[in-house]
């Protein structure tokens, strides 16, 4: 038995993650009328049950207009906390901290969900506040291949208004009793268009200089460190990259990371891309670990916690990251959706010491039970029994 990276412990202000796995916010389009279903409380379960230290649920919209599909949650009002308080009641039962990641989708907002194609919706009687959900952008630049025509230039009147619906969302989380908040500013919604030229093209404090560009990231930081407690963490969400269509890149990104470390972000949760084209080279197709570098790189260059993610797999790859110090947390997603006990499968291969503590509640008892009086026992995860 041994002591791995991967299960230790990581302490984030007065914020302990029990080990190195983090559930990442993976939208479930599942809403109803901007509330949690009981698919919701079952789908955060099982990933908090499984043995991930933090379980962030999906990217909540901070107001009526932030909403990308139907199916989308939402934090704009009172009357969501207790709906909210529920998922992290649950999350915290299983030993898991719980996370939300707040969100506004800008132009990406009056969408069809992905299982039914994407691409803009259209003008229906069923949506009666359809005139409410205004698609709003720092610019009129539609988006790439969506169909829909371009987004209403935000005015100064805007821009205000998203951060008041920030600070507000950040402030109904912290009463819901999230622990742990991450500020989306990425993969092309509202908040990376501000950050990218290739979608801001305004001439006021809002465009044109890098320091215009990040303007709204940072008031909204400064904002939700106002409200949000200082002794639980803040991440934010960053395309590091926008790819091989310029525009946004790696040396914006260490510098707007350095502000945010000034304002009080504890942590950055990386990934790339989301404004136009693939973050990837021509021709190059997506790989094991594909994006960890990216992490690896804010975190060399500024001293800033990160996570990594993308096609993070197998539990030896994930401790090897770890090890290798390319960030301080591995974010999984649809491996997770493939088998949500990844993390206890992992201590049981990393032959971590663990084992099956890694899930908090009675599972964890039968399974120790069963490997006690099944001498060689092999899940079936593990080897093939034969």
């Amino acid at each position: 038995m041994a002591t791995t990276r991967l299960f230790s412990p990581l302490q984030l202000r007065e914020v302990v993650f029990r080990n190195r796995i983090m559930a990442a916010p993976m939208w479930q389009y599942a809403g109803r009328d901007w509330r949690p279903t009981d698919w919701h409380l079952m789908n955060l379960g099982r990933l908090a049950d499984g043995g991930s230290g933090v379980v962030f649920q999906e990217g909540t919209t901070v107001e009526r207009r932030a909403c990308g599909t139907v199916g989308d949650l939402g934090i704009w009002d009172d009357a969501a906390v207790p709906h909210l308080r529920r998922l992290v009641d649950m999350m915290q039962s299983c030993g898991a901290v719980p996370g939300i990641q707040l969100m506004h989708a800008g132009r990406k907002a009056r969408q069809k969900p992905p299982d039914e194609g994407r691409g803009a919706l259209e003008r229906s009687p069923a949506i009666a506040d359809w005139d409410a959900w205004d698609v709003i952008a720092p610019s009129a630049i539609a988006l790439a291949g969506d169909g829909a025509a371009a987004p209403r230039e935000m005015t100064l009147t805007d821009i205000q208004a998203v951060i008041d619906a920030f600070v507000a969302g950040a402030r109904r989380a912290a009463q819901a009793g999230y622990q742990v908040l991450d500020l989306h500013a990425a993969h092309g919604y509202l908040l990376h268009t501000f950050l990218s030229p290739l979608s801001n093209r305004r001439s006021d404090a809002y465009g044109g200089s890098l320091a215009n560009r990040m303007r709204l990231v940072l008031e909204i930081v400064e904002g939700i460190r106002g409200v949000w407690s200082a002794a639980h963490p803040l991440f934010v969400r960053l395309s590091c990259i926008d790819g091989t269509a310029g525009g946004w890149e790696m040396a914006d990104s260490v510098t707007l990371v350095r502000e945010l470390q000034r304002l009080g972000v504890d942590l950055i949760d990386c990934s790339a891309g989301g404004i136009a084209g693939s973050p990837l080279p021509a021709g190059q197709s997506a790989r094991y670990g594909y994006q960890v570098e990216l992490a690896a790189t804010i975190r060399r260059e500024t001293g800033v916690p990160t996570s990594a993610v993308g096609l993070i797999v197998h539990a030896a790859h994930a401790e090897r990251i770890l090890q290798e110090g390319a960030c301080d947390l591995v974010a999984l997603a649809r491996e997770l959706i493939h088998n949500p006990n990844w993390p206890l499968d992992a201590a049981l291969k990393l032959d971590d010491d663990t084992g099956y503590r890694v899930m908090r509640t009675r599972g964890s008892f039968w399974l120790e039970r069963r490997a006690a009086t099944v001498p060689g026992l092999r899940p079936s995860t593990v080897g093939d029994g034969a």
